[in-house]
């Protein structure tokens, strides 16, 4: 069965769905008409970028596997400019509700990066700087990277997820999508190969159980 692949450039205010009971917000049936891919994972509808849809339910099912880190990459633009300190607290993990969060790689941007504009655009303050931030995480728990900036006082007020793996925005505009090219999908099958296999920490506790029941 050949599958379909497909990066799409989630506009800000549009839902990672393609149903609505309410009609006040814009889904993915607004711009992609290929029958039966659905998102793998989702973006917030107040934040942009990649979105991975495909009718193979088992790459789905991979990716969004718990235990499976794949890296995704994030450009934040948050309030006011975080200091070394605040940075490392990202690097090293936060604590949002009781759970902390795994290492990032976080980087303080010194040049705006190169992005359409938002619409509508995010508020401005006049005394209030803000500051980009790069961040590539390696679980997706809910609006995580707002909660992260948030917690160590520096509020997101725009995201854009750039990258996932090895699949990269490249020249998609917001709305524009395109099949992955061979190469792409070979590099998906890479990202997760091997978290269908159990991990060591199964093993053990099925050996132990096997142990158990010979006695």
């Amino acid at each position: 069965m050949d599958y379909r692949y497909l990066i799409f450039y989630k506009p800000y205010d549009v839902l990672s769905q393609f149903t609505n009971t309410d009609s006040r917000h814009t889904t993915l049936k607004s711009f992609i008409s290929v029958p039966d891919v659905y998102p793998v994972g989702r973006l917030d509808r107040d934040s942009e970028g990649l979105l991975l849809l495909t009718d193979d339910g088992k790459l789905q099912h991979r990716l969004c596997h718990p235990r499976f880190h794949h890296p995704r990459t994030y450009l934040a633009q948050v309030e006011r400019i975080p200091d070394h300190d605040s940075l490392q607290q990202l690097r090293q993990g936060v604590t949002i509700r009781d759970y902390k969060t795994r290492p990032a790689a976080v980087t303080l941007l010194t040049t705006q990066p190169a992005l359409p504009p938002r619409t509508p655009p995010i508020r401005f303050r006049q005394h209030i700087p803000t500051a980009w931030l790069q961040l590539t995480l390696y679980e997706g728990k809910n609006r995580q990277v707002r909660r992260m900036t948030a917690a160590i006082g520096f509020p997101t007020l725009r995201l854009i997820r750039v990258s996932i793996g090895e699949l990269h925005l490249g020249q998609l505009h917001p709305g524009q999508w395109r099949h992955l090219t061979p190469h792409e999908q070979r590099q998906l099958g890479k990202l997760t190969k091997g978290c269908d296999q159990p991990d060591s920490m199964q093993i053990r506790r099925s050996r132990s159980h096997r142990r158990r029941r010979r006695r």
